[in-house]
């Protein structure tokens, strides 16, 4: 059992229309010895691409945006070496963009104009031919939530909150800094506070947003039962477009990761920001959800997804 263990944070598992285990453990802060509870919101890091797609996809119904826009038609000065680069590839992490480790003068701690991000993606060359290969990237999704806002005309933390996070009902989530509002986990390195990546530039799109259990779990629902996005779209967001060579997550869709967890259909998406770490799974035959969030670098979620699916949804089946 997970109370049994180290683990600092929040995690979740539903089985059908139940949540069949909950549990809150450790301190959200431990500086002013505030424990984490189940209102408690965490950076979910990379998890925060499932929004960055679906506010794409929302623009695609509206006849915005196009997957087959090429990103020059919303990003000005784009170098001739993007020629070619759509919206599709920006999704499925195919357009030759580089990730974080590829940008070392970039401080993802620290602040910087959102326009200045983009001339440093645009000065360096793309790591291959578009399409010819697949590589994880973050600045792609940067480059996605500047999409949602020249295609949205609004401000992409406020396209989030009006167009997803209230219509959904996600009361507990939002998007940026997060400045003046409560319950919020601080993220640790062993016992030292760690310092929290740059939500409001840098991390726009990528890993900026912060979530509850509960609330990934109103998200998952509301595409696996149709509420949120039209069929076509969601069949889009969850359609092996690139392989990906990872273990069992071994395909990419739109803001997904697809494969096997457990043995088992999933689709998922890990996150791993400074100090926080997040996993959000759906297993679409068997009408399953888990959810681990936590504050702490030395958290594996994937590895508590795994247990946590065979405890409480694989072992209750037998």
């Amino acid at each position: 059992m997970v109370e049994q263990t180290d683990f600092r944070g929040c995690a979740l598992v539903a089985n059908g229309k139940s949540v069949v285990y909950e549990v809150s453990q450790g301190f959200a802060d431990a500086r002013s010895g505030t424990r984490c509870t189940a209102d408690t919101r965490f950076q979910i890091a990379s998890v925060s691409k499932q929004f960055t797609a679906a506010a794409i996809m929302l623009l695609v119904e509206r006849g915005v945006v196009a997957l087959d826009h090429e990103v020059s038609r919303w990003i000005g000065d784009c170098p001739p070496s993007w020629r070619g680069i759509t919206v599709h590839h920006l999704l499925t992490h195919t357009s030759g963009l580089g990730h974080w480790e590829d940008f070392p003068e970039l401080d993802l701690t620290a602040w910087l104009a959102p326009d200045e991000a983009v001339k440093v993606f645009q000065e360096a060359s793309p790591k291959f031919k578009v399409s010819s290969d697949w590589y994880y990237s973050s600045p792609a999704y940067v480059l996605l939530a500047r999409i949602v806002e020249e295609a949205g005309t609004e401000p992409y933390p406020r396209f989030l909150t009006r167009q997803i996070f209230e219509p959904l009902g996600l009361s507990n989530t939002f998007a940026g800094s997060p400045a003046g509002r409560c319950e919020v986990a601080t993220g640790y390195a062993g016992t030292t506070v760690a310092p929290s990546f740059e939500l409001d530039s840098l991390g726009m799109g990528a890993g900026d947003i912060w979530s509850t259990t509960g609330d990934l779990l109103r998200w998952d629902r509301a595409l696996a039962t149709g509420e949120f996005l039209g069929g076509e779209s969601r069949r889009l967001m969850f359609t092996s477009h690139a392989a990906t060579g990872i273990g069992q997550l071994d395909a990419y869709g739109y803001g997904w990761q697809l494969g096997r967890v457990a043995g088992h259909e999933v689709r998922c998406h890990s996150g791993d920001n400074n100090g926080f770490k997040a996993f959000n799974a759906w297993f679409p035959k068997l009408s399953a959800y888990v959810i681990v969030l936590s504050n702490h670098n030395e958290t594996d979620p994937a590895a508590l997804t795994v247990r946590l699916t065979e405890e409480h949804i694989i072992g209750a089946r037998r």
